[in-house]
């Protein structure tokens, strides 16, 4: 056997592997002399088949099942010890006059050759860090918010501007029949406000759909419809009053303190602001390191410079596709996917230079301490070790959560490496500025 390789250009090769008789004969026979012990023909007595005929059978089929596996292995050795790092899988070339009735056997292979490339973690402009801090207009809605919730419900008979209302909207034509609660300060706009207030038990009131509502969200909570209908909807509808009540707050004490944090954790207003600043910071630096990963992946993408084996690729997309693709359809599944796959090779390179790969006692030590967080919640605060192990060991044994739980350690691994490495500007900002920012 001889496998040889030409280089067409920097990123595209094509390799050939030349198979001689001698290479795969003597496992056929012994494979045929194995049939021959076992077949079953009709006229002849098992293990008297004529040799002849046993080759005549199947000497063509098994043949071809060696010199493919023997081609397979050879290839994938071949790339391997000659530390040829392609793109995608070797793909073989069209070769019409190829005969399986020869002896030897040339095979030819099209290469999709992974890019060289340097990576620049240190850019001329800064990459935002964001510390997202909660502000006091947040702090005091979330207290708001609490004090509402533990407050208690008085019946009214009459909407104030302060109120609930609850009761159902109706319009036939628009298939619109919706029970539901809601603040009378949710409504958007002073016209449905008055039109509510002063308004009593068993009132049917009339309003327009279209800017009912303050948020986009509230269409789907209390008149059951998509946003993109409410946009179009502008349908008058009939409100029936059933019920009126008025919330009021629950008093900052010490028994709602100890409802919401356990006994005497929290002892003030004063230390209720600070708990709820930290808890709401804490849960921030979750959307911050998110932002960003993407932020820093975004940039790389865009400042690390390298070509592709485009064609190539999108034969090889074509050529693994579940379902039958066209080119054309495999060159859009490209433009698609190309992004994707140069930060793959990007990352990979990140990995490999800076040995950030994920050991398998990494993977339990962070299994364990999901297990331990998870187990916390529902009070289990001290589980012994054993138990973890035990688990942890369960866990780790369905293949699917060890690449879901790898894939997770691997994002914490590069997000702290690029905490250390990039260029970053840490930018103080409150939840609402973060969110303008972001996503605006």
């Amino acid at each position: 056997m001889n496998i040889t390789k030409e280089q067409i250009d920097d990123l595209n090769a094509v390799v050939k592997v030349d198979i001689a008789k001698d290479d795969y004969q003597e496992k056929v026979v012994s494979i045929l002399k194995d049939y021959r012990k076992t077949a079953n023909i009709p006229g002849f007595r098992k293990g008297h088949v004529p040799m002849g005929l046993v080759q005549k059978q199947y000497g063509m089929a098994v043949r071809v099942d060696e010199v493919n596996k023997l081609l397979q292995e050879a290839l994938g050795k071949f790339l391997s010890e000659e530390k040829i790092d392609v793109l995608g899988n070797p793909l073989p070339k069209n070769q019409d006059d190829f005969d399986w009735n020869q002896d030897d056997y040339t095979f030819e292979f099209d290469l999709g050759m992974a890019p060289k490339f340097d990576i620049n973690l240190q850019p001329k402009k800064a990459i935002a860090a964001y510390q997202i801090t909660a502000d006091d207009k947040m702090i005091d809605n979330q207290i708001l918010s609490i004090r509402k919730q533990y407050g208690k419900l008085v019946a009214k008979n009459e909407v104030s501007v302060n109120d609930e209302v609850t009761g159902s909207f109706r319009n036939e034509e628009a298939g619109i029949e919706a029970a539901t609660t809601f603040e009378i300060k949710r409504l958007k706009g002073k016209k449905n406000e008055k039109a509510f207030v002063g308004a009593k038990v068993g009132d049917v009131i009339t309003v327009k759909s279209k800017a009912l509502f303050e948020e986009p969200g509230d269409y789907q909570a209390h008149l059951k419809i998509s946003e993109d209908k409410a946009k179009e909807l502008n349908a008058d509808l009939a409100f029936t009053i059933t019920e009126v009540s008025n919330r009021e707050l629950a008093d900052l004490d010490q028994e709602l303190f100890d409802k919401l944090f356990g006994k005497d954790v929290v002892k003030s207003a004063t230390e209720l602001k600070e708990k709820i600043k930290e808890d709401a910071e804490r849960q921030f630096v979750q959307q911050s390191d998110q932002q960003l990963m993407n932020d820093v992946t975004e940039r790389l993408i865009e400042d690390t410079k390298f070509d592709l084996p485009g064609e190539f690729l999108q034969r090889w997309i074509q050529s693994t596709g579940e379902k039958e693709m066209s080119l054309d359809d495999a060159k859009a599944e490209y433009e698609r996917s190309e992004k994707g796959l140069r930060y793959q090779l990007i990352e990979g390179k990140i990995v490999n230079d800076n040995k950030l790969q994920v050991t398998f006692d990494e993977l339990k030590d962070y299994a364990k301490d999901m297990i331990k967080s998870q187990m916390m919640q529902y009070g289990q605060m001290n589980p012994e070790d054993k138990e973890l192990e035990d688990i942890a060991a369960r866990i780790l044994g369905n293949q699917d959560e060890v690449k879901r739980l790898s894939e997770q350690l691997m994002n914490v691994k590069m997000l702290n490496f690029f905490k250390e490495n990039v260029k970053l500007k840490t930018k103080k900002v409150t939840f609402d500025q973060f969110v303008k920012e972001v996503y605006n």
